[in-house]
């Protein structure tokens, strides 16, 4: 499947909470077209839910292995219908979004979380996550429900950066 283009800010689909997902076979294809759309993305992509792409439905991919910066998280994550189900703590990370390329910004996110999810097959799982991985995490599910990280910069003034054009 060749890559889909990436919805870009302002689109107002990005501001759309998502379906909870009840087709697993539509949902294996919508991984598909999200991994080939991440795979075409610039090289250090780690992360891209499906609203990205204009699939309205709760479906994210992370993979954190794809920097080289950080290591020691849980591999390749398709995960559908996920729900963060724990929180603790907290951290500051400097986010860049695929949906908006010019910017980035210092966010606030919990630094350890449990999330559940659904594979491709039904099946459910329950992981644990901290650091970079737990960040990206995060910030895809925000997709699913209509939140880009501009709605959590604390102060434009301080916390946006236009990013350096390469």
């Amino acid at each position: 499947m060749p890559a889909l283009p990436v919805l870009l800010y302002p689109d107002r689909r990005l501001k759309t909470v998502c379906d909870e997902v009840d087709d697993f076979e539509k949902a294996s294809e919508i991984i598909g077209d999200l991994l080939d759309t991440m795979d075409a993305g610039p090289p250090r992509t780690v992360g891209i839910a499906a609203p990205q792409i204009g699939a309205m439905t709760r479906v994210a991919l992370v993979h954190t292995d794809r920097n080289p910066k950080y290591t020691g998280g849980n591999g390749f994550l398709a995960m559908i219908n996920p729900v963060i189900i724990e929180r603790e703590g907290e951290q500051y990370f400097r986010e860049g979004c695929l949906s908006i390329p010019d910017y980035t910004a210092n966010i606030q996110r919990a630094a350890k979380i449990k999330v559940a999810f659904f594979d491709t097959r039904g099946e459910q799982f329950i992981l644990n996550s901290e650091g970079f991985e737990s960040v990206v995490i995060q910030h895809e599910l925000d997709h699913l429900d209509g939140i880009l990280f501009l709605d959590r910069v604390h102060n434009i003034k301080t916390d946006l950066f236009r990013r350096r054009q390469q």
